[in-house]
């Protein structure tokens, strides 16, 4: 049999000797005494200096992005101007684009929509051909047309109550038929007028093209009363003719 093998002998730990002094800062868990000088207890590793807790924040301060600690000098005061600039520019700015987003949301809903006619309840026009009155502009037919003697002549329709205009369909010359299209003059430019309810006045002008047929034109008027047409560029006004305008629709979002 051969010998064993030696095992080395386990190390013997010995225990640290405390210096028993009674004096000095007790440890807050062992309450061991410890020297002033120490920053951890000697029996438990305790914090003998424990970090106070920070006072609480004034309630402005809990408000983002406001509710950041800050060290004393670290430009407090400067963030504190800045954040004020940018809120009070983000205010300007949204009081200065409030017409344009307001604009731009009744246009979405005019596309998004549908639309319906509406019928003026008075018609009134500055000069008239005879046999051609500015009615005939708005009874539903083509073959019959609001006659003027030349351009500056204008018509005026009135409606029962405030709409949201959203279009204008206008049908030139004496028919829509490419016979007698031609037979009278046609304006090729009106001047469209549009009276609100609170006395605001938008001027858009419509330009037509030579042709038979409707033309529609994209309006998105709020508040509208009242619709004042004036012809304009006139085409094809010689000898005896005189300007023809065969319908006028207006719609509203329904």
């Amino acid at each position: 049999m051969q010998p064993a093998k030696a095992v080395a002998p386990r190390p013997v730990v010995r225990p640290v000797q405390v210096d028993e002094d009674g004096t000095g800062v007790p440890c807050p868990s062992c309450g061991t005494p410890n020297p002033p000088d120490r920053r951890f207890c000697r029996r438990c590793a305790t914090p003998l200096t424990p970090g106070t807790a920070p006072p609480p924040l004034p309630w402005w301060r809990t408000i983002w992005p406001l509710r950041r600690r800050t060290r004393a000098g670290s430009g407090r005061t400067t963030r504190f101007l800045v954040v004020l600039a940018v809120v009070l520019a983000l205010g300007a700015g949204g009081f200065l684009l409030l017409p344009a987003g307001r604009s731009l949301f009744e246009d979405t809903r005019d596309k998004l929509g549908k639309s319906k006619a509406v019928t003026p309840v008075r018609v009134e026009a500055s000069a008239e051909v005879p046999g051609h009155p500015a009615g005939d502009a708005t009874d539903g037919l083509s073959n019959r047309y609001w006659g003027a003697p030349g351009p500056g002549a204008s018509v005026t329709y009135t409606f029962a109550k405030p709409f949201r205009l959203v279009a204008v369909i206008v049908t030139n010359g004496a028919s829509t038929s490419p016979e007698d299209y031609a037979r009278e003059g046609r304006a090729l430019q009106i001047e469209m007028e549009v009276t609100a309810s609170d006395g605001r006045r938008t001027v858009k002008r419509l330009a037509l093209s030579d042709k038979p047929g409707p033309q529609t034109f994209p309006t998105g008027i709020s508040d509208a009363t009242s619709i004042r047409l004036t012809l304009d560029a006139p085409a094809g006004l010689d000898g005896d003719r005189h300007l023809a305008l065969a319908e006028l629709e207006f719609f509203q979002r329904s």
